[in-house]
């Protein structure tokens, strides 16, 4: 017999899988104890459990998954080649609608694109604080990407205008603001995919003391600080409208005291993703507006599951004794803001728990 962990590990589902399969009747465990409701399989359900790792990956609907399983073992298997072969074909008529899609997104984008001015050719120069600016650039860069498919991603983005520079970073599954008050502009809003070595580098430039001056000509952005500057190309990629992105006003706020809930997410509960392999943290709200993580059982109805590691990372890049947690939907992005400066704040993407 093997425990639910250890069929979580051998099969390559998640613990919070094996739990849903169960209840949706898909792969119900040998035995479950009666007394602590664990779960127990018998040595001829691992084949059934990767059996069913490699459909969903394929994306067979469960309805479908269920059917296979059941004629898996049977002597005709007719029935399951016929479901097999019927989903390959669902799969490359979607392949050939999506090209279809896709072609015409990419004729909308040459349009868009030609008729648009690059933004990269304007001038703009500014001065603000060093210690603002590196404030700023530490609460974003641990959102930056580091996925090579995504190169536009792997940058910070300095969207300049004359009431303040706003820094964004972002990987899809995190995104990140801060905002830095300017003073001595001259020129025109732009924005600039600054990459993040270059980044780094200009973090490295900056102390404590006195204004820095930056300024963004073509392709070329530069950092001085005294005698001291650094100065390279920037990123030839638009960067996201990230304004679509933020999360709006009026979830559920939920004050923290960092260093507990620090602790508490380092030795709390924790679930494994579906697919993945990251480690999740499932955060409630409790009704006297603190936030609890939920344990295995706790099926809340309003629970959120995130990036246990990303959360951390948030944490430090918030750089506050108190943060705020926003936490409305399981579908809805979290987001951690700053009490005292709430144009700081990064938001998380949730992760979901059942298929």
């Amino acid at each position: 017999m093997r425990s639910i962990g250890e069929m979580a590990r051998d099969s390559g589902l998640g613990v919070s899988a094996l739990r849903f399969y169960d209840r949706a009747g898909v792969l119900v465990p040998a035995r479950v104890d009666p007394v602590s409701g664990y779960r127990w399989y018998g040595p001829g359900q691992l084949d059934e459990a990767r059996l069913l790792a490699r459909l969903r990956r394929a994306g067979m609907p469960l309805a479908d998954i269920r059917l296979v399983l059941a004629g898996w073992s049977g002597t005709d298997t007719g029935l399951v080649r016929k479901l097999l072969e019927s989903h390959l074909r669902r799969l490359e008529q979607g392949l050939s609608d999506a090209r279809g899609e896709f072609s015409t997104l990419r004729a909308l984008l040459d349009r868009r694109e030609n008729r648009m001015t690059s933004l990269r050719t304007a001038t703009v120069r500014l001065s603000l604080g060093a210690s603002e600016l590196a404030a700023a650039l530490d609460a974003v860069r641990f959102a930056a990407s580091t996925d090579p498919e995504l190169p536009m991603l792997g940058g910070v983005l300095f969207d300049i205008e004359p009431q303040g520079l706003h820094v964004v970073a972002t990987d899809r599954y995190r995104l990140a603001v801060a905002r830095v008050g300017v003073t001595g502009y001259d020129g025109s809003p732009v924005g600039v995919v600054v990459p993040t070595a270059l980044t780094d580098a200009m973090r490295a430039l900056l102390g404590d003391e006195g204004p820095v001056r930056l300024s963004a000509d073509g392709d070329r952005v530069t950092l001085e600080a005294g005698n001291r500057q650094v100065s390279g190309q920037c990123l030839d990629h638009d960067f996201p409208e990230y304004r679509r992105l933020l999360p709006l006003p009026g979830g559920r706020r939920a004050p923290v005291d960092v260093a507990a809930f620090r602790k508490a997410l380092e030795t709390g509960p924790v679930r494994s993703a579906e697919t993945g392999g990251q480690d999740l943290s499932v955060l409630r709200v409790a009704d006297d507006g603190t936030v609890t993580l939920c344990a295995d059982g706790d099926e809340s109805p309003d629970r959120v599951a995130v990036n246990r590691e990303f959360l951390l990372d948030a944490l430090t890049a918030g750089a506050r004794d108190r943060l705020v947690l926003e936490l409305d939907a399981p579908t809805a992005p979290i987001a951690i803001r700053r009490p005292d400066d709430e144009a700081a704040f990064s938001i998380l993407m949730p992760v979901r728990l059942e298929d």
